[in-house]
């Protein structure tokens, strides 16, 4: 069993008797540009600082994947694959990243928190994303924003 899978059994074991138990989480990942990103942003994601997150839309179209959506579970890495906490969709909305505002850059929790590092921070990433899947990125590029809160952040059980 993959490191999330077990993950994802030790948080449902964690949840008190009578509590509904999500059928399944969505996927397993990491925030942030690379690998090595992982471990310091699921920190903010932890300790509450960060609670929104987008992705160009075009993103989801590209990869076949549908968009988020409330009630959704997810497992963030450390970006090598150790679990670190699990996440629920709260809300989602899809706004142009030119239009989105300075609620969702504080909530985003990264860098001095202003839309401003935001804007700069998040144009690199739909830059990167749309070399990826071959797309023009354009400043009305529809992104998928994403508020979402810890449900579980225990270390994951030694295996054995």
């Amino acid at each position: 069993m993959d490191r999330s899978e077990a993950y994802w059994r030790q948080f449902i074991r964690s949840l008190p008797d009578g509590t509904p138990r999500p059928a399944r989480f969505i996927e397993s990942f990491f925030f942030g540009f690379g690998p090595e990103d992982g471990a310091g942003i699921a920190a903010l994601v932890i300790d509450g600082v960060k609670t929104a997150s987008g992705c160009p839309l075009w993103t989801y179209e590209a990869d076949g994947k549908r968009v988020p959506a409330a009630g959704d579970h997810w497992i963030v890495t450390d970006g090598f694959g150790g679990p670190l906490c699990v996440i629920r969709t709260e809300a989602v909305e899809i706004l142009p990243f030119d239009q989105v505002g300075e609620d969702y850059a504080w909530a985003g929790g990264e860098e001095d928190r202003s839309l401003a590092s935001w804007r700069r921070m998040y144009w690199r990433y739909i830059e990167s994303e749309c070399a990826r899947i071959g797309r023009t990125p354009e400043p009305a590029a529809p992104l998928v924003m994403e508020r979402y809160a810890v449900v579980y952040a225990e270390p994951l059980a030694a295996q054995g």
